[in-house]
């Protein structure tokens, strides 16, 4: 199953602080505002990621607006821990980084995540984004959570950076 991932606290500590998402909350706000994005030309939404050599499901990616500059497209991802640290979300990243500028002519791709998050950010870092600024999540989007753990970052890159 998809959401399998809420279930492992480990996985989730810089997303829902370990606490996993309720299926009525999966049914009615999340599933459908992942059809939504697939309406849209060119390409936005979310890519299940599989192990190749045996097809378990592992996480996914995204690319979407931004919730701040809907202008950029975000690149986002959740893996399993399993899949920690095997280069998966390198390689996706850079593959959606490549298909926005190359393919889908996006003219910006930018990610954020928990200032915490260094795993993220050297991700974020060999997909090509550089680092922009530091920043505080909302407290009406991580309710609960003290100013210290809402503090992140935006990477990001202009395609006329690359080309």
């Amino acid at each position: 199953m998809l959401f399998d991932l809420d279930s492992d606290p480990e996985v989730m500590r810089f997303i829902s602080k370990g606490q996993p998402t309720s299926m009525t909350r999966i049914e009615t706000v999340i599933i459908p505002k992942f059809l939504h994005y697939y309406q849209h030309s060119p390409p936005r939404g979310f890519w299940a990621a599989h192990e190749q050599s045996n097809g378990e499901f592992i996480g996914w990616f995204h690319l979407r607006p931004d919730i701040y500059e809907p202008e950029e497209m975000e690149l986002g991802y959740r893996l399993k821990r399993s899949a920690w640290g095997r280069g998966f979300a390198t390689e996706m990243s850079r593959a959606l980084v490549e298909k926005a500028f190359c393919e889908w002519h996006y003219e910006k791709v930018s990610a954020r995540t928990l200032e915490v998050n260094m795993a993220s950010r050297r991700v974020m870092e060999k997909a090509g984004l550089q680092f922009e600024r530091e920043f505080l999540w909302g407290a009406d989007l991580l309710p609960e959570w003290s100013e210290e753990e809402r503090r992140g970052v935006k990477y990001g890159l202009a395609r006329s950076q690359r080309y």
